[in-house]
């Protein structure tokens, strides 16, 4: 038996069209785009993008083919705009929907932007953060930081900051929670004594401990097995003492043996050494932030993309140094968002590492 559905069908396209007329579809709208180049004055560009124009121009150079569109058909975002956009993102660290407008784009095509801006460049890491890697490098490193209260051998500053985002979800959420109560990754960075960034992890939820990221960072790895002989990293109390890495002597007291000519003052001179060398990595903490407030109020995307957040302004951070920028003014509020945060729990070194540091309080023994 043949069954006729013409008339059902008819009847399902006249519902479509009635729907249709009643609930007409949105008019597309081409907003105008302005050209920031040369719409802005120099220090009006650098106060919204936190980036001078020679820069941003670098950094397009660098990877705009590979952020660029198919085609130049509906009104496509140039490379340009959406490097301006993703840095009007990370000096505001306000919501999509108003970077777009900024652009004059859809907030959903602004979060794709970012997303995908921030991943090419964090996959920049290796050219602009990285750690000295051949003789002369290191001698300079060494030298720099010798320069600030000769403290010898030292190649980096150690420390963590926590960068606030918003609760992942899912079952392990609270893993993200630190000790402050509000959620953020913990960011391991180790930086030269001219502020750059050497070295990042930007993966542990922020209830990890600063030594549990340090354990399982490659850079322990490196110095365990001796790829980097006679240098020494600068911490607080929050990591252990070991013979690569120095960190203040908690009670005098129990290094103090004049037998072996280790004085009072040979350790109130390490102390006050080592902690204006490990100073470097607060300020550098301060500036990264200041340059790019978006680290220091919250970052309101997914996690995976946080994490390329936080390397892109790292290596942005870099590439500004490299250039010679100037730290941008910030606003009250953001400075008061600024935590240089401290774990003053004194890890447990092994006798070893302490025979080290007898090593560097004799040598400030013999500066008295």
């Amino acid at each position: 038996m043949m069954y006729n559905n013409s008339s059902s069908e008819d009847a399902s396209d006249f519902d479509q069209l009635t729907v249709m007329i009643a609930f007409p579809r949105n008019p597309r709208i081409f907003r105008h785009r302005k050209h920031h180049f040369t719409y802005w004055r120099d220090d009006e560009f650098f106060n919204r993008f936190r980036l001078s124009k020679n820069t941003v121009r670098f950094i397009v150079d660098l990877i705009g083919d590979r952020i660029c569109s198919r085609t130049d058909w509906n009104n496509a975002v140039s490379p340009e705009d959406k490097v301006l956009l993703t840095l009007r993102y990370y000096a505001t660290g306000s919501m999509l929907i108003v970077c777009g407008d900024f652009i004059g784009i859809h907030k959903s095509t602004a979060s794709r932007i970012v997303k995908l801006v921030s991943h090419n460049i964090a996959i920049l890491r290796p050219q602009f953060v990285n750690s000295p890697n051949n003789e002369n490098d290191l001698k300079k490193v060494k030298q720099d930081f010798y320069n600030i209260a000769k403290f010898p051998t030292v190649i980096g500053a150690l420390d963590c900051t926590h960068v606030k985002i918003k609760s992942p979800g899912g079952d392990n959420a609270e893993v993200y929670r630190n000790r402050k109560n509000f959620f953020s990754i913990n960011v391991q960075t180790i930086c030269d004594a001219n502020l750059k960034i050497q070295d990042i992890v930007a993966r542990w939820p922020g209830s990890s401990h600063d030594s549990t990221i340090f354990n399982n960072s490659e850079i322990r790895r490196k110095l365990e097995i001796g790829e980097m002989r006679d240098c020494v990293l600068v911490a607080d109390s929050g990591y252990a003492q070991r013979n690569y890495v120095m960190t203040l002597v908690g009670s005098p007291n129990t290094v103090i043996d004049r037998a072996s000519g280790i004085y009072e003052e040979a350790v109130a001179k390490y102390n006050e050494s080592l902690i204006r060398t490990r100073n470097t990595v607060e300020r550098s903490y301060g500036v990264w932030k200041r340059r790019f407030p978006i680290i220091a109020t919250e970052i309101n995307v997914k996690n995976t993309s946080s994490q390329s957040i936080i390397v892109a302004t790292a290596v942005l951070h870099n590439i500004a140094c490299n250039f010679g920028e100037s730290v941008p003014r910030v606003t009250t509020e953001i400075e008061s968002l600024i935590l240089i945060t401290e774990f003053n729990n004194p890890g447990e070194g092994a006798n070893a590492a302490n025979i080290t540091r007898n090593k560097f309080l004799r040598y400030f023994n013999n500066l008295i």
